[in-house]
């Protein structure tokens, strides 16, 4: 019997989440105006919104050893083991359109989400 291979671990994954430019850059512009070069952005998952988890985003200057580190363009962000399990694959991105000027996540493992974007369902 052959032993069917294990799913990657997001240390393995090379790029587990993407961190794409403009939100790197509107991060930037927070901690600069922060006044704290130490800060990095850390996105994270919490029970609650109306479709059964929401998306949370904080400055933070401690890095977990178990953290899982983006950087891009020299900014840097932080997701722990447990909601990266929800955010495989997804992407954190800035938007400034019509609706306003946002974070967005776009995440292939929200099976529902609500109509804000803010909360989602697994």
């Amino acid at each position: 019997m052959i032993p069917l291979p294990s799913a990657p671990t997001y240390q393995q994954l090379e790029q587990p989440l993407r961190f794409t430019s403009a939100a790197a850059a509107k991060v930037r512009e927070l901690i600069a105006e922060e006044g704290n070069a130490d800060l990095k952005l850390r996105v994270y998952i919490q029970g609650g919104g109306c479709s059964g988890f929401q998306y949370g985003f904080e400055f933070d200057e401690n890095q977990a050893e178990d953290d899982m580190a983006v950087t891009t363009d020299g900014v840097t962000l932080l997701v722990d083991p447990l909601s990266l399990q929800y955010l495989m694959g997804a992407e954190v991105d800035y938007s400034e359109g019509l609706s306003g000027a946002q974070f967005v996540i776009r995440n292939p493992n929200a099976r529902t989400t609500c109509g804000c974007g803010s909360s989602f369902s697994v």
